[in-house]
């Protein structure tokens, strides 16, 4: 059997998708399955960092509703990633799994601060790196925080795992005759004003080169496909 085609990837999963669509905020059963696939791709070689959204607990612009100060909004936001980030490191740790938190905003009694050669360190040395807090900007999503930390830590490609199996040209739940895209350049993705991930990642992807996959988490081993080289989702590229 071929081994995986990536070395090194970086993992966005939403916080909704780590809710599980129960009406929980987190859902350990989901998590658990996840971290299951994450021990599988350790296994194969592939060094794993990981960006989580927060969107479970709180998402700022959308919450904040324009009823309080947007850049405060996101700094709740961003605390709710840390959260998150805290549950999956507490999931894999129990799996056996060598894991560091680093987070945008410095909260050194639970994590340590963002640095670029730690965090390769660490993954060289086989350990998962979650970071948390995205970018540490107001204004800037978790998506546009994974390409960054991906262009960081030299991923070869950033995997956005989300609600959807990929890119559509409507939305699938209102037209079921919406058409799923195999593969979009980045122009392509703004042209269009396809709504998958912010128009800040698809600039980020056009003018750092660096490849992006969409695929539902609703499977966790779509992850372990992914860095196997299977077709799945939608290449932005």
């Amino acid at each position: 059997m071929a081994g995986p085609v990536y070395k090194r990837v970086l993992v966005k999963i939403s916080g909704e998708a780590i809710a599980g669509g129960g009406g929980e905020v987190l859902s350990f059963g989901v998590i658990e399955g996840i971290s299951g696939v994450i021990r599988r791709c350790l296994d194969e070689g592939v060094q794993i960092g990981l960006v989580i959204g927060g969107g479970n607990i709180w998402r700022g612009a959308k919450d904040g509703g324009g009823r309080m100060d947007r850049s405060r909004a996101d700094h709740m936001g961003m605390l709710a990633t840390a959260i998150n980030c805290l549950a999956i490191a507490d999931v894999l740790e129990r799996n056996g799994i060598e894991v560091r938190v680093q987070t945008a905003v410095e909260m050194r009694p639970f994590a340590e601060p963002f640095a670029r050669l730690r965090a390769i360190s660490h993954l060289d040395k086989g350990r998962v790196v979650v970071f948390g807090c995205g970018t540490g900007n107001p204004y800037f999503t978790t998506d546009t925080a994974a390409l960054l930390r991906g262009a960081e830590i030299g991923a070869n490609i950033v995997l956005l795992a989300k609600n959807v199996d990929g890119v559509y040209d409507d939305d699938p739940k209102t037209n079921p005759g919406a058409r799923r895209y195999d593969e979009l350049s980045p122009g392509d993705f703004l042209r269009d004003d396809l709504k998958a991930m912010d128009a800040a990642a698809a600039s980020f992807i056009r003018d750092n080169r660096i490849p992006v996959l969409l695929f539902a988490l609703s499977d966790p081993e779509n992850i372990y496909r992914a860095v196997m080289g299977e077709k799945i989702g939608t290449m932005v590229r």
